[in-house]
């Protein structure tokens, strides 16, 4: 299958990403849709979850990007792969994240991965990253109780800014002493931890737990 191209960066607050999400019927994505979900915010072109779902069949998971052909490239490579525990959807995550988890059953969402998101430098642009504090409250709201939320950026202000949006909302704590997480706590690495990596450059994380 031909890679398809896209921008790297596109503007969330433009009219074009304000469209609303089409939802699945949920039932016929998973074969057991009250499995434990698992959320990966800003997919990308899903290979993170492409090699998590096979290591987890007893997981559903679930990635939402707004740059719908790879949305459409990730759900064909999921289908070639026979997984019936993933499933991609076109959204853009801080205007539907409300809606997308209300059609799904309660209590399911137990975990959450933000990984390397837009860093949007301008001052400008800041309103535009995906960790505001809306979504917070939101994943606060339906994560179940001992859910996790896993953050990583090759941006260090980036990082913090997630972090500390996280950490100022009482429902989270974090799970380890060190400012960040020296390592993955996942067995699969996504494409951009892998090449930020061979730079030998640092990779800043995050791990919460709601309690």
């Amino acid at each position: 299958m031909a890679r398809v191209r896209v921008r790297q960066h596109v503007n969330p607050l433009s009219h074009k990403y304000r469209q609303s999400i089409i939802l699945p019927d949920w039932e016929k994505v998973y074969s057991k849709v009250t499995q434990p979900l698992h959320l990966d915010i800003g997919c990308a072109r899903g290979k993170f979850l492409l090699n998590m779902a096979p290591l987890h069949p007893d997981i559903n998971f679930l990635g939402i990007e707004i740059r719908e052909p790879l949305v459409i490239e990730a759900n064909q490579n999921r289908d070639s792969l026979g997984l019936n525990n993933l499933h991609f959807v076109f959204c853009n995550i801080n205007l539907f994240l409300v809606t997308l988890l209300d059609s799904l059953p309660p209590g399911v969402l137990q975990g959450v991965t933000i990984q390397f998101p837009d860093p949007w430098f301008k001052n400008r642009h800041l309103k535009r990253r995906v960790v505001q504090p809306e979504l917070v409250n939101i994943l606060a709201q339906y994560l179940a109780e001992g859910g996790k939320i896993f953050l990583q950026s090759d941006v260090e202000e980036v990082a913090k800014e997630m972090g500390d949006r996280f950490l100022s909302h009482p429902s989270f704590k974090k799970q380890h002493l060190d400012l960040w997480l020296a390592e993955n706590p996942f067995p699969i690495a996504t494409e951009r931890e892998i090449a930020t990596l061979n730079k030998g450059q640092p990779v800043y994380r995050l791990l919460l737990k709601k309690t």
